[in-house]
Protein backbone atom coordinates (compact mmCIF):
# COMPACT_ATOMS: atom_id res chain seq x y z
CA UNK A 1 0.00 0.00 0.00
CA UNK A 2 1.54 3.29 -1.08
CA UNK A 3 0.53 6.94 -1.17
CA UNK A 4 0.68 8.98 -4.37
CA UNK A 5 0.04 12.63 -5.20
CA UNK A 6 0.35 14.93 -8.20
CA UNK A 7 -0.13 18.71 -8.30
CA UNK A 8 -0.38 21.12 -11.24
CA UNK A 9 -0.34 24.80 -10.30
CA UNK A 10 0.78 28.26 -11.41
CA UNK A 11 3.75 28.35 -9.04
CA UNK A 12 6.29 25.98 -7.51
CA UNK A 13 4.56 22.83 -6.18
CA UNK A 14 7.34 20.98 -4.32
CA UNK A 15 6.45 22.33 -0.87
CA UNK A 16 2.80 21.37 -1.31
CA UNK A 17 3.73 17.89 -2.53
CA UNK A 18 5.92 17.54 0.56
CA UNK A 19 2.99 18.55 2.80
CA UNK A 20 0.73 16.11 0.95
CA UNK A 21 3.20 13.26 1.46
CA UNK A 22 3.29 14.00 5.20
CA UNK A 23 -0.48 13.51 5.21
CA UNK A 24 -0.08 10.25 3.27
CA UNK A 25 2.76 8.92 5.44
CA UNK A 26 0.46 6.32 7.00
CA UNK A 27 0.32 4.61 3.60
CA UNK A 28 4.07 3.96 3.41
CA UNK A 29 7.09 4.31 5.66
CA UNK A 30 9.82 2.66 3.59
CA UNK A 31 10.80 5.41 1.13
CA UNK A 32 9.66 8.73 -0.30
CA UNK A 33 10.24 10.73 -3.46
CA UNK A 34 9.28 13.85 -5.41
CA UNK A 35 9.73 14.74 -9.10
CA UNK A 36 8.82 18.19 -10.48
CA UNK A 37 9.05 19.89 -13.87
CA UNK A 38 9.21 23.60 -14.71
CA UNK A 39 8.03 25.56 -17.74
CA UNK A 40 11.48 25.24 -19.30
CA UNK A 41 10.95 21.46 -19.25
CA UNK A 42 13.67 20.90 -16.67
CA UNK A 43 13.04 17.88 -14.43
CA UNK A 44 14.18 17.91 -10.78
CA UNK A 45 13.87 14.96 -8.44
CA UNK A 46 14.77 13.59 -5.04
CA UNK A 47 14.02 10.18 -3.51
CA UNK A 48 15.50 7.98 -0.82
CA UNK A 49 14.76 5.48 1.92
CA UNK A 50 13.00 6.67 5.04
CA UNK A 51 10.21 8.90 6.28
CA UNK A 52 9.23 12.02 4.37
CA UNK A 53 10.71 14.32 7.01
CA UNK A 54 14.07 12.50 6.75
CA UNK A 55 14.26 12.22 2.96
CA UNK A 56 13.69 15.93 2.28
CA UNK A 57 15.88 18.56 3.94
CA UNK A 58 15.83 22.27 3.14
CA UNK A 59 18.74 21.90 0.72
CA UNK A 60 16.79 19.30 -1.25
CA UNK A 61 13.59 21.34 -1.38
CA UNK A 62 15.43 24.39 -2.72
CA UNK A 63 16.44 22.38 -5.80
CA UNK A 64 12.95 21.04 -6.53
CA UNK A 65 11.65 23.74 -8.83
CA UNK A 66 8.59 23.21 -11.00
CA UNK A 67 4.90 24.07 -11.34
CA UNK A 68 3.77 20.46 -11.82
CA UNK A 69 5.03 17.33 -10.14
CA UNK A 70 4.34 14.06 -8.37
CA UNK A 71 5.20 12.44 -5.04
CA UNK A 72 5.21 8.95 -3.54
CA UNK A 73 5.53 7.23 -0.17
CA UNK A 74 6.40 3.56 -0.45
CA UNK A 75 5.22 0.53 1.40
CA UNK A 76 6.90 -2.47 -0.29
CA UNK A 77 4.53 -5.02 -1.83
CA UNK A 78 6.27 -6.36 -4.95
CA UNK A 79 10.01 -6.24 -5.44
CA UNK A 80 12.65 -5.73 -2.79
CA UNK A 81 13.85 -3.04 -0.44
CA UNK A 82 16.47 -0.44 -1.27
CA UNK A 83 16.84 3.00 -2.77
CA UNK A 84 16.45 1.63 -6.30
CA UNK A 85 12.86 0.68 -5.44
CA UNK A 86 11.94 4.17 -4.21
CA UNK A 87 9.53 6.09 -6.41
CA UNK A 88 8.82 8.00 -8.58
CA UNK A 89 10.56 5.70 -11.06
CA UNK A 90 11.93 7.20 -14.26
CA UNK A 91 12.41 6.08 -17.85
CA UNK A 92 14.13 8.28 -20.42
CA UNK A 93 12.19 7.26 -23.53
CA UNK A 94 9.82 8.64 -24.67
CA UNK A 95 9.97 12.24 -23.40
CA UNK A 96 11.16 11.29 -19.92
CA UNK A 97 8.41 9.77 -17.79
CA UNK A 98 8.34 9.63 -13.98
CA UNK A 99 5.72 7.36 -12.40
CA UNK A 100 4.23 6.84 -8.93
CA UNK A 101 2.17 3.69 -8.43
CA UNK A 102 -0.08 2.34 -5.69
CA UNK A 103 -1.15 -1.28 -6.12
CA UNK A 104 0.28 -4.50 -7.49
CA UNK A 105 0.38 -6.13 -10.93
CA UNK A 106 -0.40 -9.84 -10.91
CA UNK A 107 1.16 -10.49 -14.34
CA UNK A 108 4.33 -8.47 -13.80
CA UNK A 109 6.67 -11.41 -14.45
CA UNK A 110 5.03 -12.18 -17.79
CA UNK A 111 5.11 -8.50 -18.79
CA UNK A 112 8.76 -8.24 -17.77
CA UNK A 113 9.62 -11.05 -20.18
CA UNK A 114 7.66 -9.36 -22.95
CA UNK A 115 9.42 -6.06 -22.33
CA UNK A 116 12.85 -7.66 -22.58
CA UNK A 117 12.35 -10.10 -25.44
CA UNK A 118 9.77 -8.38 -27.64
CA UNK A 119 10.23 -4.71 -26.85
CA UNK A 120 13.93 -4.62 -25.98
CA UNK A 121 13.47 -2.70 -22.73
CA UNK A 122 15.86 -3.44 -19.88
CA UNK A 123 14.50 -3.35 -16.32
CA UNK A 124 16.80 -2.49 -13.43
CA UNK A 125 14.65 -4.00 -10.65
CA UNK A 126 12.02 -6.68 -10.15
CA UNK A 127 9.49 -4.01 -9.16
CA UNK A 128 6.05 -4.27 -10.74
CA UNK A 129 5.98 -0.45 -10.74
CA UNK A 130 8.94 -0.38 -13.10
CA UNK A 131 7.14 -2.89 -15.30
CA UNK A 132 4.03 -0.70 -15.35
CA UNK A 133 6.13 2.38 -16.16
CA UNK A 134 7.80 0.66 -19.11
CA UNK A 135 4.53 -0.75 -20.45
CA UNK A 136 2.98 2.71 -20.46
CA UNK A 137 6.14 4.26 -21.91
CA UNK A 138 6.29 1.68 -24.70
CA UNK A 139 2.64 2.20 -25.60
CA UNK A 140 3.11 5.98 -25.64
CA UNK A 141 6.22 5.67 -27.82
CA UNK A 142 4.19 3.66 -30.34
CA UNK A 143 2.09 6.80 -30.94
CA UNK A 144 5.17 8.30 -32.65
CA UNK A 145 4.27 11.88 -31.81
CA UNK A 146 6.90 14.47 -30.96
CA UNK A 147 4.25 16.54 -29.20
CA UNK A 148 1.64 14.08 -27.85
CA UNK A 149 -1.81 15.41 -27.06
CA UNK A 150 -4.47 14.06 -24.69
CA UNK A 151 -5.78 11.72 -27.40
CA UNK A 152 -2.36 10.07 -27.82
CA UNK A 153 -1.86 9.74 -24.08
CA UNK A 154 -5.31 8.26 -23.51
CA UNK A 155 -4.68 5.70 -26.25
CA UNK A 156 -1.49 4.62 -24.47
CA UNK A 157 -3.46 4.23 -21.22
CA UNK A 158 -6.06 2.10 -23.04
CA UNK A 159 -3.32 -0.21 -24.30
CA UNK A 160 -1.82 -0.34 -20.80
CA UNK A 161 -5.19 -1.42 -19.38
CA UNK A 162 -5.36 -4.26 -21.90
CA UNK A 163 -1.92 -5.57 -20.96
CA UNK A 164 -1.86 -5.10 -17.17
CA UNK A 165 -3.73 -7.23 -14.64
CA UNK A 166 -4.13 -6.42 -10.97
CA UNK A 167 -4.51 -3.14 -9.10
CA UNK A 168 -2.98 0.19 -10.01
CA UNK A 169 -3.64 3.79 -9.21
CA UNK A 170 -1.03 5.77 -11.14
CA UNK A 171 0.14 9.36 -11.41
CA UNK A 172 2.88 10.02 -13.97
CA UNK A 173 4.79 13.12 -14.99
CA UNK A 174 5.56 13.37 -18.71
CA UNK A 175 8.45 15.82 -18.92
CA UNK A 176 7.50 18.93 -20.84
CA UNK A 177 3.88 17.83 -21.30
CA UNK A 178 2.04 17.44 -17.97
CA UNK A 179 0.51 14.94 -15.55
CA UNK A 180 -1.42 11.77 -16.39
CA UNK A 181 -3.38 9.85 -13.74
CA UNK A 182 -5.32 6.63 -14.21
CA UNK A 183 -6.92 3.84 -12.25
CA UNK A 184 -7.37 0.13 -13.02
CA UNK A 185 -10.70 -0.95 -14.47
CA UNK A 186 -11.92 -2.29 -11.10
CA UNK A 187 -10.95 0.82 -9.15
CA UNK A 188 -9.35 -1.34 -6.46
CA UNK A 189 -6.96 1.31 -5.21
CA UNK A 190 -8.27 4.84 -4.51
CA UNK A 191 -7.59 8.03 -6.47
CA UNK A 192 -9.30 11.43 -6.09
CA UNK A 193 -9.15 14.83 -7.85
CA UNK A 194 -9.16 18.24 -6.18
CA UNK A 195 -9.43 21.73 -7.68
CA UNK A 196 -8.76 25.33 -6.61
CA UNK A 197 -8.80 28.70 -8.32
CA UNK A 198 -5.46 30.21 -9.26
CA UNK A 199 -4.95 33.78 -10.46
CA UNK A 200 -5.05 32.85 -14.14
CA UNK A 201 -6.26 29.24 -14.25
CA UNK A 202 -7.59 26.32 -12.27
CA UNK A 203 -5.06 24.28 -10.29
CA UNK A 204 -5.39 20.55 -9.66
CA UNK A 205 -4.34 17.86 -7.23
CA UNK A 206 -4.72 14.09 -7.70
CA UNK A 207 -4.02 11.86 -4.70
CA UNK A 208 -4.67 8.54 -3.00
CA UNK A 209 -6.85 10.22 -0.38
CA UNK A 210 -8.85 13.43 -0.37
CA UNK A 211 -8.19 14.22 3.31
CA UNK A 212 -5.19 16.31 2.29
CA UNK A 213 -7.14 18.54 -0.11
CA UNK A 214 -8.62 21.09 2.28
CA UNK A 215 -5.37 21.80 4.10
CA UNK A 216 -3.78 22.68 0.75
CA UNK A 217 -6.72 24.86 -0.26
CA UNK A 218 -8.30 22.43 -2.73
CA UNK A 219 -11.93 21.34 -2.94
CA UNK A 220 -12.74 17.82 -3.98
CA UNK A 221 -13.83 17.64 -7.61
CA UNK A 222 -14.55 13.90 -7.73
CA UNK A 223 -12.93 10.46 -7.69
CA UNK A 224 -11.15 9.11 -10.73
CA UNK A 225 -13.48 6.44 -12.11
CA UNK A 226 -12.29 2.86 -12.60
CA UNK A 227 -10.54 2.65 -15.97
CA UNK A 228 -10.57 6.43 -16.39
CA UNK A 229 -7.55 8.56 -17.24
CA UNK A 230 -7.09 12.25 -16.40
CA UNK A 231 -4.52 14.42 -18.19
CA UNK A 232 -3.51 17.89 -16.98
CA UNK A 233 -1.17 19.51 -19.49
CA UNK A 234 1.74 21.76 -18.54
CA UNK A 235 -0.47 24.82 -18.93
CA UNK A 236 -3.16 23.47 -16.62
CA UNK A 237 -5.76 22.34 -19.15
CA UNK A 238 -7.79 19.41 -17.84
CA UNK A 239 -8.82 16.40 -19.96
CA UNK A 240 -10.43 13.10 -19.02
CA UNK A 241 -11.55 9.96 -20.81
CA UNK A 242 -12.75 6.46 -20.01
CA UNK A 243 -9.98 4.19 -21.30
CA UNK A 244 -11.11 0.68 -20.27
CA UNK A 245 -13.69 -1.77 -21.57
CA UNK A 246 -16.39 -2.77 -19.07
CA UNK A 247 -15.07 -0.89 -16.01
CA UNK A 248 -16.61 -1.80 -12.66
CA UNK A 249 -16.25 -0.09 -9.29
CA UNK A 250 -14.88 -2.67 -6.84
CA UNK A 251 -12.87 -0.76 -4.21
CA UNK A 252 -10.74 -2.64 -1.69
CA UNK A 253 -12.79 -2.92 1.49
CA UNK A 254 -9.66 -2.96 3.66
CA UNK A 255 -9.18 0.74 2.85
CA UNK A 256 -12.18 1.43 5.09
CA UNK A 257 -11.08 -0.99 7.82
CA UNK A 258 -7.45 0.01 8.22
CA UNK A 259 -5.44 1.87 5.63
CA UNK A 260 -7.20 5.14 4.94
CA UNK A 261 -7.38 8.17 7.19
CA UNK A 262 -10.75 8.54 8.93
CA UNK A 263 -11.16 12.03 7.44
CA UNK A 264 -10.97 10.66 3.89
CA UNK A 265 -13.78 9.71 1.56
CA UNK A 266 -12.98 6.74 -0.66
CA UNK A 267 -15.35 6.50 -3.63
CA UNK A 268 -17.68 8.86 -1.78
CA UNK A 269 -17.82 6.64 1.30
CA UNK A 270 -16.76 8.40 4.50
CA UNK A 271 -14.13 6.23 6.19
CA UNK A 272 -15.14 7.73 9.54
CA UNK A 273 -18.81 6.87 9.15
CA UNK A 274 -18.04 3.41 7.76
CA UNK A 275 -15.98 2.66 10.87
CA UNK A 276 -18.79 3.93 13.10
CA UNK A 277 -21.16 1.52 11.37
CA UNK A 278 -18.64 -1.30 11.84
CA UNK A 279 -18.70 -0.63 15.58
CA UNK A 280 -22.49 -0.56 15.69
CA UNK A 281 -22.72 -3.86 13.84
CA UNK A 282 -20.17 -5.46 16.16
CA UNK A 283 -22.33 -4.36 19.10
CA UNK A 284 -25.38 -5.97 17.48
CA UNK A 285 -23.45 -9.19 17.07
CA UNK A 286 -22.28 -9.18 20.69
CA UNK A 287 -25.85 -8.66 21.88
CA UNK A 288 -26.97 -11.62 19.76
CA UNK A 289 -24.17 -14.05 20.58
CA UNK A 290 -23.24 -12.88 24.10
CA UNK A 291 -26.44 -11.38 25.52
CA UNK A 292 -25.31 -12.10 29.08
CA UNK A 293 -21.83 -10.61 28.62
CA UNK A 294 -20.12 -9.08 31.63
CA UNK A 295 -18.01 -6.44 29.83
CA UNK A 296 -17.06 -3.60 32.16
CA UNK A 297 -15.19 -1.39 29.72
CA UNK A 298 -14.42 -1.09 25.98
CA UNK A 299 -10.84 -0.15 25.09
CA UNK A 300 -9.53 0.40 21.55
CA UNK A 301 -6.13 -0.61 20.26
CA UNK A 302 -5.12 2.72 18.73
CA UNK A 303 -5.51 4.23 16.21
CA UNK A 304 -7.52 2.71 13.37
CA UNK A 305 -9.96 0.94 15.71
CA UNK A 306 -10.86 3.89 17.95
CA UNK A 307 -13.90 5.00 15.95
CA UNK A 308 -15.42 1.51 15.76
CA UNK A 309 -14.65 0.91 19.45
CA UNK A 310 -16.29 4.14 20.55
CA UNK A 311 -19.49 3.43 18.60
CA UNK A 312 -19.51 -0.16 19.90
CA UNK A 313 -19.34 1.15 23.48
CA UNK A 314 -22.12 3.67 22.83
CA UNK A 315 -24.31 0.97 21.29
CA UNK A 316 -23.72 -1.41 24.21
CA UNK A 317 -24.08 1.43 26.76
CA UNK A 318 -20.74 0.46 28.30
CA UNK A 319 -17.98 2.90 29.32
CA UNK A 320 -15.37 3.64 26.65
CA UNK A 321 -11.84 4.25 27.84
CA UNK A 322 -8.52 4.78 26.13
CA UNK A 323 -6.29 2.41 28.05
CA UNK A 324 -3.26 2.63 25.79
CA UNK A 325 -0.97 5.58 25.15
CA UNK A 326 0.56 5.36 21.70
CA UNK A 327 4.10 6.42 20.83
CA UNK A 328 3.51 8.40 17.63
CA UNK A 329 7.10 7.93 16.49
CA UNK A 330 6.86 4.15 16.04
CA UNK A 331 5.66 3.01 12.62
CA UNK A 332 2.53 0.96 11.92
CA UNK A 333 3.35 -2.61 12.97
CA UNK A 334 1.22 -4.09 10.20
CA UNK A 335 3.62 -2.83 7.53
CA UNK A 336 6.88 -3.69 9.26
CA UNK A 337 8.73 -6.24 7.14
CA UNK A 338 9.68 -8.93 9.68
CA UNK A 339 8.01 -10.74 12.56
CA UNK A 340 10.79 -9.96 15.06
CA UNK A 341 10.49 -6.23 14.33
CA UNK A 342 6.73 -6.41 14.83
CA UNK A 343 7.08 -8.27 18.16
CA UNK A 344 9.61 -5.79 19.54
CA UNK A 345 7.65 -2.75 18.39
CA UNK A 346 4.38 -3.61 20.16
CA UNK A 347 5.58 -2.77 23.68
CA UNK A 348 7.62 0.17 22.40
CA UNK A 349 4.59 1.51 20.59
CA UNK A 350 1.98 1.19 23.37
CA UNK A 351 2.13 2.11 27.03
CA UNK A 352 -0.69 0.90 29.23
CA UNK A 353 -2.81 2.83 31.74
CA UNK A 354 -3.16 0.17 34.46
CA UNK A 355 -6.06 1.85 36.25
CA UNK A 356 -8.31 1.23 33.23
CA UNK A 357 -7.63 -2.54 33.39
CA UNK A 358 -7.17 -3.49 37.01
CA UNK A 359 -9.99 -5.70 38.29
CA UNK A 360 -12.13 -5.25 35.14
CA UNK A 361 -13.54 -7.42 32.38
CA UNK A 362 -12.13 -5.65 29.34
CA UNK A 363 -13.24 -5.77 25.71
CA UNK A 364 -10.32 -4.85 23.46
CA UNK A 365 -11.25 -3.72 19.95
CA UNK A 366 -8.89 -3.82 16.97
CA UNK A 367 -9.42 -3.15 13.27
CA UNK A 368 -8.35 -6.69 12.31
CA UNK A 369 -6.21 -9.67 13.30
CA UNK A 370 -3.52 -10.64 10.81
CA UNK A 371 -0.72 -12.73 12.29
CA UNK A 372 -2.05 -12.45 15.84
CA UNK A 373 1.34 -11.19 17.07
CA UNK A 374 0.11 -7.76 18.15
CA UNK A 375 -3.17 -9.11 19.56
CA UNK A 376 -1.44 -11.69 21.75
CA UNK A 377 1.09 -9.18 23.11
CA UNK A 378 -1.61 -6.63 23.92
CA UNK A 379 -3.79 -9.19 25.69
CA UNK A 380 -0.73 -10.19 27.71
CA UNK A 381 -0.19 -6.52 28.62
CA UNK A 382 -3.84 -6.22 29.69
CA UNK A 383 -3.55 -9.25 31.97
CA UNK A 384 -0.28 -7.95 33.44
CA UNK A 385 -2.13 -4.71 34.22
CA UNK A 386 -4.64 -6.67 36.32
CA UNK A 387 -7.58 -7.30 33.97
CA UNK A 388 -9.85 -10.09 35.29
CA UNK A 389 -10.96 -11.17 31.83
CA UNK A 390 -9.87 -10.01 28.38
CA UNK A 391 -12.29 -10.25 25.47
CA UNK A 392 -11.35 -9.30 21.92
CA UNK A 393 -13.36 -7.89 19.00
CA UNK A 394 -12.17 -7.48 15.42
CA UNK A 395 -13.85 -4.90 13.17
CA UNK A 396 -12.94 -7.10 10.19
CA UNK A 397 -13.75 -10.75 9.45
CA UNK A 398 -11.03 -13.44 9.77
CA UNK A 399 -8.19 -12.76 7.31
CA UNK A 400 -7.46 -16.09 5.64
CA UNK A 401 -5.94 -15.43 2.23
CA UNK A 402 -3.20 -13.57 0.39
CA UNK A 403 -3.82 -10.08 -0.88
CA UNK A 404 -2.72 -9.59 -4.49
CA UNK A 405 -3.61 -5.96 -4.92
CA UNK A 406 -1.10 -3.89 -3.01
CA UNK A 407 -1.32 -5.05 0.62
CA UNK A 408 1.72 -7.04 1.72
CA UNK A 409 -0.17 -9.69 3.67
CA UNK A 410 1.96 -12.46 5.19
CA UNK A 411 2.17 -15.89 3.60
CA UNK A 412 -1.10 -17.76 4.08
CA UNK A 413 0.59 -20.13 6.52
CA UNK A 414 1.47 -17.09 8.70
CA UNK A 415 -2.11 -15.77 8.86
CA UNK A 416 -3.45 -16.88 12.22
CA UNK A 417 -7.01 -17.49 10.92
CA UNK A 418 -5.98 -19.33 7.74
CA UNK A 419 -6.60 -22.82 9.12
CA UNK A 420 -8.12 -22.21 12.56
CA UNK A 421 -11.62 -21.82 13.92
CA UNK A 422 -12.52 -18.63 15.77
CA UNK A 423 -12.26 -20.42 19.11
CA UNK A 424 -8.80 -21.72 18.18
CA UNK A 425 -7.69 -18.20 17.28
CA UNK A 426 -9.05 -16.98 20.63
CA UNK A 427 -7.01 -19.65 22.40
CA UNK A 428 -3.88 -18.77 20.41
CA UNK A 429 -4.05 -15.09 21.31
CA UNK A 430 -5.11 -15.92 24.91
CA UNK A 431 -8.48 -14.14 24.75
CA UNK A 432 -11.33 -15.29 26.99
CA UNK A 433 -13.53 -15.00 23.94
CA UNK A 434 -13.20 -13.50 20.49
CA UNK A 435 -15.75 -12.00 18.14
CA UNK A 436 -15.17 -11.16 14.48
CA UNK A 437 -17.23 -8.86 12.28
CA UNK A 438 -19.15 -10.87 9.69
CA UNK A 439 -18.30 -10.19 6.06
CA UNK A 440 -21.95 -9.40 5.33
CA UNK A 441 -21.99 -6.75 8.07
CA UNK A 442 -18.67 -5.28 6.92
CA UNK A 443 -19.91 -4.93 3.35
CA UNK A 444 -23.16 -3.40 4.57
CA UNK A 445 -21.25 -0.93 6.76
CA UNK A 446 -19.24 0.29 3.80
CA UNK A 447 -21.96 0.10 1.16
CA UNK A 448 -24.36 2.23 3.18
CA UNK A 449 -22.12 5.19 2.33
CA UNK A 450 -22.50 4.64 -1.43
CA UNK A 451 -25.30 2.25 -2.48
CA UNK A 452 -24.16 2.55 -6.12
CA UNK A 453 -21.18 0.31 -5.35
CA UNK A 454 -22.42 -3.20 -6.03
CA UNK A 455 -19.28 -5.11 -5.08
CA UNK A 456 -16.12 -4.71 -3.02
CA UNK A 457 -12.74 -6.38 -3.36
CA UNK A 458 -12.77 -8.79 -0.38
CA UNK A 459 -10.29 -11.52 -1.40
CA UNK A 460 -8.37 -11.55 1.90
CA UNK A 461 -11.55 -12.84 3.53
CA UNK A 462 -12.91 -15.04 0.74
CA UNK A 463 -9.98 -16.13 -1.43
CA UNK A 464 -11.96 -15.01 -4.50
CA UNK A 465 -9.82 -12.83 -6.80
CA UNK A 466 -11.45 -10.49 -9.29
CA UNK A 467 -8.58 -10.31 -11.80
CA UNK A 468 -6.97 -13.06 -13.90
CA UNK A 469 -4.12 -15.02 -12.28
CA UNK A 470 -1.22 -16.57 -14.14
CA UNK A 471 -0.17 -20.12 -13.32
CA UNK A 472 1.71 -20.59 -10.02
CA UNK A 473 1.31 -16.91 -9.08
CA UNK A 474 -0.16 -17.62 -5.64
CA UNK A 475 2.49 -20.24 -4.91
CA UNK A 476 5.30 -17.86 -5.93
CA UNK A 477 3.80 -15.07 -3.84
CA UNK A 478 3.49 -17.38 -0.85
CA UNK A 479 7.22 -18.11 -1.01
CA UNK A 480 8.09 -14.45 -1.49
CA UNK A 481 6.17 -13.36 1.60
CA UNK A 482 7.27 -15.95 4.15
CA UNK A 483 9.23 -14.19 6.89
CA UNK A 484 11.85 -16.93 7.12
CA UNK A 485 12.55 -16.71 3.38
CA UNK A 486 12.66 -12.91 3.51
CA UNK A 487 15.33 -13.11 6.22
CA UNK A 488 17.31 -15.70 4.26
CA UNK A 489 17.30 -13.43 1.19
CA UNK A 490 18.45 -10.44 3.23
CA UNK A 491 21.29 -12.46 4.80
CA UNK A 492 22.31 -13.76 1.39
CA UNK A 493 22.31 -10.23 -0.03
CA UNK A 494 24.38 -8.93 2.90
CA UNK A 495 26.99 -11.67 2.61
CA UNK A 496 27.19 -11.59 -1.18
Amino acid sequence: MCGIVGISAENNVAAEIYDALLMLQHRGQDAAGISVCDQEDKLSKRKSMGYVRDVFQQRHMEKLIGNYGIGHVRYPTAGGNGKEFAQPMYVNSPYGISLAHNGNLTNAKQLSNELFHAEMRHLQTDSDSEVLLNIFAHELAKQREIYPDAKNIFKAVSKTHIRCDGAYAVIALITGHGLIAFRDNNGIRPLSIGIRKGKTRDEYVVASEDALFSSLGFSKLRDVDPGEAVFIDKNGQFFSQQCADNPQKRPCIFEYVYFSRPDSKIDEISVYKARMRMGAKLAEQINKTKPDHDIDVVIPIPDSSTIAAHQLAVSLNIPYREGFVKNRYIGRTFIMPYQEERKKSVRRKLNILEEEFHGKNVLLVDDSIVRGTTSKKIIEMARDAGAKKVYFASAAPPIKYQNLYGIDMPATSELIASNKTNSEVAEDISADWLIYQSLEDLIEAAKEGNPDILEFETSIFTGVYITPLIENYLEDLENTRKDELKIQREKSKASG
